[in-house]
């Protein structure tokens, strides 16, 4: 018969499976939300799923509580976890008070950074060696990190920038400002104008990374085959 220790920590492995695959629904409905919404509210399926999604969050943090050796300081190491998985924007829409469609946005997006931190865990569990985990984290990073700039950009400038037609020129705008070439597409709104830096700056940073990653292989293959 299984201990309560064993049966812990087997559901401990279920819900961390659950708030992967909870975390990458939400990410498909933000993606459908932003690219198929109207722009001005949202729909009652998206709220819906988010709030699911959130409280799977909440359910997988306190079973970690329960299971902690020192519960205050679990609280306090996982508090931005914590703060993450809040459904704000079912809450705000329970309240009735109506948001402009930017800040919903932010608030909106708030889940979506608790499922992308998962996600880059999971992926450090994945590979085994130091280097190959630094390089597949950021990786991810700047993929997941430019890809919701461009839904954050889609939603924002699609009614007000006349030279934006549809999410693949959100899409397009986006790589061509992480990989530093810069686009033909000029933002006109705030939001839009901070995510024109944010993205090159990314760039900037991934590329001496991944150039060292390389050096580093080709090192350490030079070095295999001078020992043989």
């Amino acid at each position: 018969m299984p201990t309560p220790s064993a049966l812990h920590e087997n559901l401990l492995r279920v819900f961390g499976v659950v708030k992967l695959l909870a975390g990458l629904i939400l990410f498909v409905a933000v993606s459908w939300e932003v690219i198929r919404g109207d722009h001005a509210a949202f729909s009652s399926s998206f709220l819906f799923v988010q709030f699911v999604v959130c409280m799977i969050f909440l359910c997988d943090f306190f079973l970690r509580l329960t299971v902690a050796d020192r519960g205050t300081h679990f609280v306090w190491r996982n508090l931005p976890f914590l703060l993450l998985s809040i459904p704000y924007l079912t809450l705000i829409h329970w309240s009735g008070v109506e948001l402009p469609r930017g800040l919903g946005m932010f608030f909106g997006l708030i889940p979506l950074l608790r499922a992308f931190l998962a996600l880059v865990i999971v992926v450090g569990w994945l590979v085994s060696r130091n280097v190959q985990r630094l390089l597949a984290a950021y990786i991810i990073t700047v993929v997941v990190f430019t890809y919701i700039s461009a839904l954050i950009f889609y939603d924002y400038e699609a009614l007000v920038n006349p030279d934006l037609h549809g999410f693949g020129n959100a899409l397009w705008w986006a790589w061509m400002n992480v990989t530093t070439v810069g686009a033909s597409i000029f933002p006109v709104t705030a939001v839009g104008k901070i995510f024109s830096v944010l993205l090159p700056v990314m760039g900037m940073m991934f590329f001496p990374i991944f150039t060292t990653y390389i050096l580093h292989e080709y090192a350490s293959a030079e070095r295999r085959d001078s020992d043989v």
